[in-house]
């Protein structure tokens, strides 16, 4: 078995879910339905128009990206517990179905895309494996028709079984069948190499040995550690603090309802088509930086798009520590935006308890108007991070 390049401390392993299957017939069974998939735009995906040429989507990613950057984390999976409360307010507020969304991280701003319904998305972040995972992700879209085919691929547990949960499967039926099996060895291999394939062929972008060592090591963490699989630190012990994807996948909205991307087929298949149209668009990029986000405005304002939505997390955090803020400000002023332009904040409780704050949750998810925020850092309103996730927000609960 090849050696997988991981940094000092690992996350740890659950010896349930860790098993080889070591009868090759079994596994011959199982891997019936991982055949070699050839990857091409459905027409069902969209209007013509719609179509980024592949050659074009790679292009954009390499002109508009910047050098990759250092972050302390391993962003495998979403850490806010809190994300799906804000989404009544996305409808209510925010512009659904036109415009342009812009993101940060992982899989959670596929659950913002899924509820807005935005004509294209970039996905911006300093880390170039987070572009990398992001085109893990395309991959696994093109090569997945229904919920239950992605999470088998990402997380290397074949379904050839009679108990393969129906393409209208609840959430909790989905999240039990793949908990009840393991992962596979030869599953993931066999996944791996097709990754490979269609991000280099299909997608025609060129991966470093650095960026193939970077995607095995993050697929190699959702087939070991599956549905358990986190957000991690980096060279410290955190692995059991945070959140599981399961936990997320399963995470309700302020009524107690499912609202992640993988809920609903119908999301899922939103997400896939503009996957498949080459409109969901990573970008190596810092938000303080003098060429990704810019570009990005420059694009979106030559194709008549105003942003939607701009999912920050918490990095604005990173950007005060930083003394950067002010160049992340003027960035924004670059967009094009609307006065139904919003900004999707993750507060972290560092500075006190937030007044938005739901009792249980880690974190505090918050919106913002983008046209005030732009006002009131005219008007110095922000000298630190806690004056920006307490002035003029937007809560869930109002």
């Amino acid at each position: 078995m090849k050696e997988i390049s991981r940094p000092a401390e690992a996350p740890p392993k659950r010896s349930g879910h860790f098993r080889r299957l070591s009868v090759a017939l079994v596994v011959a069974g199982l891997l019936i339905g991982f055949a070699a998939y050839s990857w091409q735009p459905s027409p069902r995906a969209g209007n013509q128009g719609d179509f980024i040429p592949i050659e074009e989507f790679s292009r954009i990613i390499r002109d508009f990206s910047e050098e990759g950057g250092y972050f302390l984390s391993d962003n495998f999976v979403s850490n806010e517990t809190s994300y799906l409360h804000v989404m009544d307010k996305l409808e209510e507020i925010g512009s659904v179905g036109e415009d342009a969304y812009i993101g940060v991280g992982p899989e959670q701003n596929f659950s913002y895309i899924a509820r807005l319904r935005p004509r294209i998305a970039f996905i911006v972040d300093i880390r170039r494996q987070a572009m990398i995972q992001q085109l893990m992700y395309k991959a696994l879209f093109s090569l997945a028709e229904t919920r239950t085919e992605f999470l088998s691929r990402l997380l290397s547990i074949p379904i050839s079984d009679q108990e393969t949960p129906a393409a209208e499967a609840l959430l909790p039926e989905l999240i039990d069948y793949f908990d009840r099996r393991p992962g596979v060895e030869e599953a993931f291999r066999g996944n791996l190499a097709t990754l490979f394939k269609t991000i280099e062929e299909d997608f025609q972008f060129p991966l470093t040995e650095e960026d193939r060592a970077g995607l095995e090591y993050i697929y190699s963490i959702f087939w070991e550690a599956n549905l358990d699989t986190r957000f991690w630190f980096r060279g410290r012990w955190s692995w059991g603090y945070f959140p599981t994807l399961r936990g997320i996948l399963l995470e309700t909205d302020l009524d107690g309802d499912l609202g992640n991307f993988l809920a609903r087929e119908e999301d899922y298949q939103f997400v896939r088509g503009l996957h498949l149209q080459n409109r969901i668009i990573p970008v190596v990029g810092d938000f303080a930086g003098p060429k990704a986000l810019r570009t990005v405005g420059d694009y979106l304002k030559e194709n008549g798009y105003n942003v939607s939505a701009f999912y920050t997390s918490n990095v604005e955090q990173y950007l005060f520590r930083n003394g950067v803020f002010g160049d992340f400000a003027e960035n924004i002023r670059h967009l094009p935006v609307s006065e139904k332009s919003l900004f999707i904040r993750a507060f972290t409780g560092r500075g006190g308890f937030h007044p938005a704050r739901v009792p249980g949750h880690r974190l505090t998810t918050i919106l913002q108007k983008i046209t005030i925020f732009l006002d009131d850092f005219d008007q110095d309103r922000y000298p630190n991070y806690w004056a920006l996730v307490t002035t003029n927000f937007i809560s869930s609960r109002e």
